[in-house]
């Protein structure tokens, strides 16, 4: 059986065209091929040569009355045959007093070679059905360049209303039904959108051969007629129309004039890059699918098994000071450097960029870990932001790249005052994301208050005490750390304790003033 093929926009199907009031009329029989009454109809025609075959293209409804059918079962397997290999639609033959039956060698060379062969049982004018076929055609066709203009006009408002070539790509996906993919003329994948669209990437090179559509967007550059990068549509969940060419050349307009914009082809990319890492992280991509789907983003880690996950969040700015772009172009250089293979994304909206490092047989995780930290943050200085908060995960294979890339964004986000340093472990924030996931509970603040809510005015006892427990209760090293003589810390550490009513030496206590500190960072 002949896997069915959707017909393409625009096109009606034989099923369709048999239900046309001008053919209904002639009470349609169906004698063979009923399974694939799905083929599209490009065009109908109306002819009785017996060389009728030689005049068709393909995709044709035929109408006939069986003068050029032949009167030997020999002439009417060869008509039938060349009907087929012609790859017509449907043969659709009208009964009458020449032809009051189908020979048996149409019907049974119909149905050989799998052609769709109908009868009709009363006379129809052929005009009429032509007409009426061809009506809804044009009309099918009329509607989808409508579609196609209101797909342009929202990509225009998407870009008025500050989106860019993500939300424009989308947009052109839907239109599609299909993936579309956004490379440089070098063939670097810049991004993608549609339905799972790394899944079929690999498919890109044979995408004109396939029935793919390939759109230059136009650069500036020396000579007439410079590309800036390619725009591609791949027919994987439907045929494509003349009308997705008309659209992906619009769409390419476009984007040529959003790519006008400096370091727009980095901030794609990882904006890219984001969306997979975020994908697998909120479990919408396979541990089984990621790995070939990391390699079209251009991630090949030397051990499937070993990936550090990280993140790194803007501290308190949901974008860095010179753009996304400048701090992806950014990122993008100071990690050449780092001596292992990284996948970086952002994520515009959360203002965080999730990261994959391929660790070596002889890496290790915390040197690894300074190098990429060291990268980040020398980026976000370059692009105009603070110092960012880093996190880096365990090393985990695919199948555990996700929950922990989820468990380390989710610390970078309690992770925002917690004590300065190049980068946090993930398992020592334990203890911050449960309370940052409780910040929004009247409970916790309720907690601090309760317990160091007399010292919260006091700023230098707060801090004395928090590097008094920080040093698990050492005088000495508390001294040092907060450049003061003993005597000083001893009656700043009275202090604490006539105010509070506690006394510091008591294990219960440590613990919740612990907390109390803690919890300070995540309620204000």
């Amino acid at each position: 059986m002949e896997p069915p093929h959707p017909a393409a926009p625009g096109a009606i199907t034989v099923a369709r065209a048999l239900e046309l009031p001008a053919l209904r009329r002639g009470l349609p029989e169906v004698l063979t091929a009923a399974d694939r009454l799905h083929r599209p109809v490009r065009w109908v025609h109306a002819g009785e040569a017996p060389h009728i075959a030689s005049l068709l293209k393909g995709g044709e409804l035929l109408l006939t009355t069986g003068l050029g059918l032949g009167s030997r079962p020999a002439e009417q397997r060869a008509f039938v045959r060349g009907l087929a290999e012609r790859d017509i639609a449907a043969l659709v033959v009208e009964l009458g007093t020449r032809l009051p039956t189908l020979p048996a060698a149409v019907v049974d060379t119909a149905r050989s070679c799998g052609l769709p062969l109908v009868q009709l049982h009363r006379e129809v004018p052929f005009v009429a059905v032509t007409e009426e076929i061809h009506t809804e055609l044009v009309n099918g066709h009329y509607a989808l360049l409508r579609r196609a203009e209101d797909v342009h006009r929202q990509c225009t408002e998407a870009l008025l209303g500050g989106g860019g070539v993500p939300e424009v790509l989308h947009l052109f996906a839907a239109f599609a039904g299909n993936p579309v993919f956004l490379r440089t003329t070098e063939g670097r994948l810049l991004y993608a959108a549609g339905p799972d669209p790394l899944q079929v990437c690999d498919g890109l090179p044979a995408a004109v051969s396939a029935g793919g559509i390939v759109a230059e967007v136009p650069g500036h550059g020396p000579g007439h007629g410079a590309v800036r990068a390619h725009l591609t549509v791949l027919p994987v969940n439907g045929p494509l129309a003349p009308v997705h060419r008309i659209a992906a050349e619009r769409t390419a307009g476009l984007l040529a004039v959003v790519l006008l914009q400096a370091r727009q082809e980095e901030e794609l990319a990882a904006r890219g890059r984001g969306d997979f890492l975020t994908g697998l992280a909120e479990g919408r991509v396979a541990p089984a699918d990621a790995p070939a789907q990391a390699r079209a983003l251009g991630f090949r880690p030397p051990s499937p098994d070993a990936l550090l996950p990280m993140v790194m969040r803007l501290a308190n700015d949901t974008a860095p000071p010179g753009g996304w772009a400048a701090l992806a172009d950014a990122a993008h250089r100071e990690l050449g450097a780092v001596g292992a293979p990284v996948l970086l994304g952002v994520r515009l909206l959360e203002g965080r960029v999730p990261l994959l490092v391929g660790l070596r047989a002889a890496d290790g995780r915390a040197a690894v870990a300074d190098r990429v930290a060291a990268a980040l943050r020398a980026a976000a200085a370059r692009s105009g932001a603070r110092p960012p908060v880093v996190v880096a995960g365990s090393p985990v294979g695919w199948d555990g790249a996700g929950p922990e890339l989820r468990r380390a964004a989710e610390a970078a986000d309690a992770a925002p005052g917690a004590a300065e340093r190049p980068w946090h472990d993930v398992r020592r924030l334990d203890v911050d994301v449960l309370l940052w996931r409780l910040r929004s509970h009247g409970d916790l603040a309720a907690f601090v208050e309760r317990v160091i809510g007399p010292l919260l005015p006091h700023e230098v006892l707060l801090t004395t005490l928090e590097t008094y427990l920080a040093h698990a209760g050492r005088k000495a090293e508390t001294a040092r750390e907060l450049h003061v003589n003993r005597q000083t810390l001893y009656d700043r550490l009275g202090r604490v304790s006539r105010l509070l009513g506690v006394d510091l030496d008591d294990p219960e206590t440590v613990l919740g003033l612990s907390l109390a500190l803690r919890a300070r960072r995540h309620v204000g």
